[in-house]
């Protein structure tokens, strides 16, 4: 696996990556309503906004064999905005890879702490690696509501 900073060409294949793997991965815990409204189809999707917040973010990507794999980003202040694992390659460690670095780079930017918004699904993973719970939340997306978790790790 080798890891590298988003490029704005990966940008449309991290959409698929997100799409499918919401609505595999996480498809045990939400309706298909939420999984529609969390990520919808990828035509849907404001590709530029989103190649802007990745571009204004830290960006990483984990490929294996020229094929996206995983993804994650985090801005300057420590919010860990996404962290999504492609389906085929879940529980190989590559979301403790991505993580890893993304935690790296919030302590090279001095940030005290990393807060994140987590899915029921990912929550356990979080867990894991330090992040605590501070709240669960309903978030509304098109008219349906959605659990997730607000969790925070220190990292002083």
């Amino acid at each position: 696996m080798f890891i590298r900073r988003y490029r704005q060409k990966d940008c449309k294949e991290i959409v698929l990556l997100f799409y499918d793997t919401v609505h595999s991965v996480n498809a045990s815990h939400y309706t298909e309503s939420q999984l529609a409204a969390w990520a919808p189809e990828v035509e849907e999707i404001d590709l530029m906004g989103w190649d802007k917040s990745f571009n204004e973010q830290h960006t990483i990507i984990a490929e294996e064999n020229n094929m996206i794999v995983g993804f994650g980003n985090i801005n300057n202040t420590g919010y860990l905005d996404k962290l999504f694992v492609h389906k085929k390659f879940q529980k190989q460690g590559i979301a403790r890879e991505i993580l890893d670095q993304l935690e790296q780079y919030a302590k090279h930017k001095e940030v005290k702490f990393i807060i994140t918004e987590s899915s029921i699904t990912a929550k356990g993973f979080f867990e894991k690696y330090g992040y605590q719970v501070i709240k669960e939340q309903q978030v509304e997306r098109k008219r349906q509501f959605l659990t997730n978790f607000l969790m925070r790790k220190n990292l002083a």
